[in-house]
């Protein structure tokens, strides 16, 4: 748990100095072509949550984040949830969620820099790639750890 917890802090720290970055350097210019017309470094300041929803609702979206990341925290600190996927799992969704709710508290936007051409997908940041890659974890957990786990311990039940 404490590991999982120190990457979130170094993931905390690493996406407000990519942001930063976004802010000084990529903001004069708009954006920077990476792999053309597959990878563009895009700046956006984003005023909503994922995909530009609740836009405009900045105190919604902090209130909202704080509560479920205190729910989240309370969950790992409190070893409320012991198998280290999930440890690992709500860890980068934390890390996310922290890194993006002090965007909005401290700017009233999120910096979002990364933009992938080819699917015209929304331009993201490494908060919300956390988010993402924990959230995805949780379901692969949900879908083949756990069923798995369930059975074994059935087995052994008999």
């Amino acid at each position: 748990m404490i590991a999982a917890m120190l990457v979130s802090l170094f993931l905390i720290a690493a996406d407000q100095v990519l942001k930063w970055c976004a802010m000084t350097y990529l903001k004069p210019v708009g954006f920077i072509p990476i792999i053309n017309n597959v990878l563009h470094l895009y700046y956006l300041e984003n005023e909503g949550a994922a995909f530009g929803l609740f836009e405009g609702n900045v105190y919604i979206l902090v209130v909202v984040t704080a509560v479920l990341l205190v729910i989240l925290l309370i969950a790992i600190i409190g070893r409320f949830i012991r198998h280290p996927m999930v440890v690992w799992a709500l860890s980068l969704i934390v890390a996310g969620g922290v890194g993006n709710l002090i965007d909005r508290i401290f700017r009233g936007f999120v910096v979002d820099y990364v933009y992938f051409v080819p699917i015209d997908f929304p331009v993201f940041n490494l908060a919300d790639i956390c988010v993402v890659t924990g959230t995805a974890l949780i379901i692969i957990y949900i879908l083949f750890v756990e069923p798995r786990e369930r059975r074994k311990k059935h087995i052994f039940i008999r």
